[in-house]
């Protein structure tokens, strides 16, 4: 009983046919790809275009920048040794004030003590009492 129709042949033929269809799928998906790829490299070239117009300016303004940050730097430094100087002198003038001090409080009690002395005095003989009472 033969039908004249082969299986095998018909199973060949539609394995071929759905590798073929297969394969034609990811040529047309990698054709996708290519397209993508190719617009993202003409994207990166712009950006890496624009990265190096940029970069010489940037470096001129970072050198700028390091400039001017080691000239802070040397100002600070310079103004760290004025205040420990100013220190030191207002440490020396607080030393000297406190000596002036220490010198002329005794001669001030002392001059205190006399005039006290000679008004008491002055008052005896004014109103003319030994005790310094009043009349």
């Amino acid at each position: 009983m033969s039908t004249g129709f082969n299986w095998a042949a018909f199973l060949d033929f539609m394995g071929g046919t759905g590798a073929f269809l297969a394969g034609l799928g990811i040529f047309l998906a990698m054709l996708a790809l290519a397209r993508t790829l190719g617009r993202l490299n003409r994207t990166l070239d712009g950006v890496d275009e624009q990265i190096a117009a940029l970069g010489k300016p940037m470096a001129e303004t970072l050198t700028h920048v390091g400039g001017i940050a080691d000239t802070a730097d040397r100002t600070i430094a310079r103004l760290s040794g004025t205040v420990s100087s100013l220190e030191q002198v207002a440490g020396s003038v607080a030393n000297a004030a406190k000596l002036t001090q220490e010198a002329i409080s005794p001669a001030i009690v002392n001059v205190g003590a006399t005039l006290g002395g000679i008004s008491a005095g002055l008052r005896r003989l004014v109103r003319g009492n030994s005790n310094g009472e009043r009349s």
